[in-house]
C-alpha cells in the first residue's frame, strides 16, 4: 500500500538541464571573483615591480633580506646586504621596493 504511493512521488519532473547547469556556473563565477583574478593581479604587480628594478633601488627579498641593488641582468640581480657582501638572487625573489635610506637607517 505504501510503495506504490513512493514509487508515484519518485517518477516527478526531471530539472531543466539549464536548471542543473546553473549552480556550477555560480560556484566557477565565484572561484574565479573571490580567488583566480585577485591573484592574477598581485602577479601583474609583481612582474611590473620586477621589470622596473634600477641600480640603487633598496629592496626586500622574498626571505626578508634587506639590501641595495647594484647590478640588474636579465634574470638575476646582485644585491649589496653589507658593506663588501654581495649575493647574487633571482629577480622573482624579490619580495618589495622599500623607500630609499631604509638601508642605511638599518645598518
Amino acid at each position: 500500500m505504501l510503495i506504490p504511493s513512493a514509487m508515484a512521488q519518485a517518477a516527478g519532473e526531471q530539472p531543466s538541464v539549464l536548471a542543473s547547469i546553473l549552480p556550477l556556473v555560480f560556484i566557477v563565477v565565484i572561484f574565479w571573483l573571490l580567488i583566480i583574478r585577485p591573484q592574477m593581479k598581485r602577479t601583474k604587480q609583481h612582474r611590473e615591480l620586477i621589470s622596473n628594478l634600477a641600480v640603487g633601488d633598496e629592496i626586500v627579498s622574498a626571505g626578508g633580506l634587506l639590501g641595495k641593488v647594484t647590478e640588474v641582468g636579465d634574470n638575476f640581480i646582485k644585491v649589496e646586504l653589507a658593506d663588501g657582501v654581495l649575493v647574487k638572487m633571482q629577480k622573482s625573489s624579490v619580495g618589495q621596493v622599500v623607500p630609499k635610506g631604509t638601508f642605511d637607517s638599518a645598518a
